[in-house]
């Protein structure tokens, strides 16, 4: 589908190539193609001075591609690139090595989703900052070094002196990302590519990077591109959105337009599948649908996470209200209590340097039911999980199954990790990786190891002939799958989720979600579900804990608990979630810039 027939700006918004001279940014039919694979097909938006485009879709879309082709990243890849593409009077694809360079940090600048594989973990911030600078400017050492401490105060590192020394691990997340942002500004670009910058944090300190760009953007003039997943955060954040799918562009229009009223079925489904804050409980959780059937295994990155269900002609799976006559999942839960957490403590370091990451916690899960544990980053919620399923022992207090206190990794509970790609050993195949547990439990038989590792595999929605597969080779969610029927294989009563989503597309995301569902419904697990994403919380949950800095602040029904907050960092952590609507998402900026100016 041409953007020309989608594109709902009103005349003189940009919509068009012509008559839109001297933009920042001028795409025109750019196609990127890695052998026979197009990656993008076909794209075309400007930007002007100051305006702020999102590029939504989900992950290989292409959306990324488009990122880095604006600034020649693909040059010596052997990536073939077609089309105009323009940026701040430069002609990427003609231009010489040493006009990229200057364009690169000096007109345009890009902020990456992990802060952490950007930046050098062997020298302090502010000196990587500084040598950015220098590398543009010919600035002397001193003026360089100033320039970054006023660039990270300009981004809000309180202290910025004293911090430019520190190195990244020594930030948190949020500020690593803030670091990653002021090393952008230190040349003063036009254009800001910012690349699924908050993907990783928290509602809160996402929030505050939003509100950053968009202060900075009012501050300075400079144009944004945002890409992302993520329509909450674009709706936050930009006065465009372009959806993209299989490289080619399916909607383009303002973002009231194509948020309020989408045209197209594929934007209505990215849209459908986007969990909310004020949706009662298991939408999306619905019995009946077939897991996705992953298309894109062996090939490259760009076709990671293309999901469809089978016969829709890769289609998302819309997590919509159901259909007529379809069964929305409700757990069933009883009054048993299968796992039990009774006054956890857990301390780290010694004397001085002793920090207390979970402080007094008391839970009980019931059989049958998904209890949700969220907070910010740092709140102690993953260090609770972990000495749930035995993996950290309590520095005080007992986690008991079924009644008896318990020590160690045992086969009743059972962990889906946040990040498959560091929990799956890239040289055992997926098959072994599965097989593990049953290994583990005494099983000998070659036979019935592999007949029952199959098994599993199609119960989460992967093929059989998966087995002899290795992890590179699949997308995040098929991998996610993986990490799903390993936690599977010791046929557990208790499943602890650690943000087993939280790195996916929200149609995959559904999907993950969907499964968990239909799993609990068919065998009668428990679920602890472990996230920063309050809205994916609420889709999943029957309960929820509110964690703060170790403490739980509150807890109960999670209807009672989104609709009636009392602990006022229940109702922070609500306000800070992403509004589709960006009138609301106006009027919660401007509320949190008062509360920060009060």
């Amino acid at each position: 589908m041409s953007l020309e027939k989608t594109d709902r700006r009103p005349a003189g918004a940009g919509g068009s190539l012509e008559g839109a001279d001297g933009s920042l940014v001028e795409v025109g039919d750019l196609t990127v193609a890695f052998g026979e694979l197009r990656a993008v097909d076909g794209i075309s938006f400007r930007l002007e001075k100051g305006a702020a485009l999102g590029l939504v879709g989900e992950s290989g879309s292409g959306k990324s591609t488009v990122a880095s082709a604006l600034l020649g990243l693909h040059r010596g890849t052997g990536a073939r690139v077609d089309g105009v593409l323009r940026v701040a009077g430069v002609d990427v694809e003609t231009a010489s090595d040493d006009e990229l360079r200057r364009l690169r940090g000096g007109k345009a600048a890009m902020v990456f989703q992990d802060p952490l594989s950007s930046l050098d973990p062997y020298y302090a911030v502010g000196d990587q900052i500084a040598e950015v600078y220098r590398v543009h400017t010919r600035a002397s050492r001193r003026a360089a070094r100033a320039r970054a401490v006023a660039v990270l105060d300009r981004v809000g590192i309180p202290d910025a002196a004293r911090r430019a020394r520190s190195r990244p691990h020594e930030f948190s997340g949020g500020m690593r990302q803030r670091a990653l942002i002021a090393m952008a500004l230190a040349c003063e670009p036009d254009l800001l590519i910012a690349d699924e910058p908050t993907t990783a944090l928290d509602v809160t300190v996402q929030a505050q990077i939003l509100d950053l760009l968009h202060t900075l953007r009012e501050e300075t003039g400079m144009g944004l591109l945002l890409v992302t997943h993520d329509v909450g955060v674009a709706a936050e954040s930009v006065d465009d959105i372009l959806v993209m799918r299989h490289g080619r562009a399916v909607e383009h229009g303002t973002v009231g337009a194509v948020l309020g009223s989408p045209r197209e079925p594929y934007t209505r489904e990215l849209l459908g599948a986007v969990p909310r804050v004020d949706e009662p409980r298991g939408r999306g959780l619905r019995a009946g649908v077939a897991p996705a059937d992953e298309p894109g295994v062996g090939a490259t990155s760009v076709d990671e996470g293309r999901v469809g269900v089978p016969g829709s002609s890769g289609a998302p799976l819309a997590a919509g209200p159901a259909p007529a006559g379809e069964v929305v999942l409700e757990a069933v839960v009883s009054e048993d209590v299968v796992l039990e957490a009774v006054g956890l403590r857990r301390e780290f370091g010694r004397g001085k340097g002793r920090v207390t990451a979970v402080d007094d916690v008391s839970l009980a899960v019931h059989r049958g039911e998904t209890l949700g544990i969220v907070g910010e980053s740092g709140s102690g919620k993953t260090t609770l999980g972990r000495m749930l399923v035995g993996l950290l022992e309590p520095t005080a207090g007992s986690v008991r199954y079924e009644g008896r206190t318990r020590s160690g990794v045992g086969p009743a509970v059972q962990m889906v990790f946040q990040d498959p790609v560091s929990s799956l050993n890239p040289r055992r195949s997926m098959g072994e990786s599965i097989a593990d547990p049953l290994r583990a439990r005494g099983e000998r038989d070659e036979d019935r190891i592999r007949g029952r590792v199959r098994d599993l595999l199609e119960r989460v929605g992967l093929e059989p002939a998966h087995y002899d597969r290795y992890p590179h080779e699949f997308s995040g969610g098929q991998r996610q799958r993986v990490g799903i029927a390993r936690a599977l294989a010791a046929e557990p009563r208790v499943i602890v989720c650690d943000e087993p989503v939280s790195a996916l597309d929200v149609t995959t995301q559904a999907q993950v979600v969907a499964l968990l569902g239909e799993l609990q419904r068919e065998l009668g697990l428990a679920l602890v579900f472990v996230a920063h994403d309050l809205a994916v919380v609420r889709r999943v949950s029957d309960r929820v804990a509110v964690m703060r800095r170790g403490r739980i602040v509150e807890q109960g029904p999670v209807d009672e608990v989104y609709e009636s907050p009392r602990d006022p960092y229940t109702k922070q952590l609500l306000a800070a979630v992403p509004a589709l609507d960006p009138q609301i998402a106006a009027r919660r900026r401007a509320a949190r810039r008062q509360l920060a100016a009060a």
